[in-house]
């Protein structure tokens, strides 16, 4: 495979947790690469440990051993400031729980990253506006969460996750709470928009109709991805 390409990747990552008996082995020496507009799914039993794989390569936690690099980058080489701005300015997050802000709108919420990584406000909230529109909310920009429905806070998640046109997107379960006609709309858009920035993306999934969509789908396993 050609690293040059590779914006992700993981070499030899474990993640034991300790315990008072022994410990727990969750992930073991596990390695993958995503290339550059490369799309994954990662699929698997509850329990197998795809939100802690995935909470390890977006260096929300670190592994026990082995090495997660995102675009050259050694994520736990950095000091724990140096890789919150590293997340906020090369990676996107989607979660299946949207985690907007309740108190903001839907523009302030997707502008909050591109504010937080100090882009003029005036700026901020012009791209903000223009990828709500992209994800059709340009009539929504003022509403605070509460006023939107499940599906239309998906898609400002969405747009929040893309605003910083990251170089690799990860998504926790991200059309678990929709049903059918949302979900594939959310999908749609998810896929549409980071093909259109040239993200590289990794969702985890229980849906297989959402992973047939994708390039690739993993399996984890006993601590180990294997592709189908």
């Amino acid at each position: 495979m050609n690293k040059s390409n590779a914006v992700l990747i993981a070499r030899s990552v474990s993640k034991i947790y300790p315990d008072v008996n022994k410990p727990i082995t969750i992930l073991q020496d596990l390695s993958c690469t995503v290339n550059a507009g490369e799309t994954v799914a990662i699929m698997g039993r509850s329990g197998s440990g795809k939100t802690t794989l995935l909470n390890l390569l977006g260096g929300l936690d670190a592994p026990s051993s082995g090495e997660i690099v995102v675009q050259g980058t050694l994520l736990h080489g950095l000091s724990e400031s140096a890789q919150a701005r590293f997340r906020n300015q090369k990676m996107g997050f989607i979660y299946q729980f949207h985690h907007l802000l309740p108190e903001f709108s839907a523009l302030e919420n997707v502008a909050m990253p591109l504010l937080i990584g100090r882009l003029p406000p005036k700026v901020a909230m012009a791209k903000a506006s223009a990828l709500l529109s992209q994800v059709g909310l340009s009539e929504r920009l003022d509403h605070t969460p509460s006023l939107l429905s499940g599906g239309e806070r998906q898609r400002v998640a969405i747009a929040r996750a893309l605003v910083t046109e990251p170089l690799l997107l990860l998504a926790d379960e991200p059309t678990g709470n929709l049903d059918n006609e949302n979900a594939a709309q959310v999908i749609q858009l998810l896929l549409s928009l980071a093909k259109k920035q040239g993200a590289a993306v990794v969702v985890v999934t229980h849906d297989d109709h959402l992973a047939s969509r994708l390039d690739k789908k993993w399996v984890l396993k006993a601590g180990q991805l294997a592709a189908v």
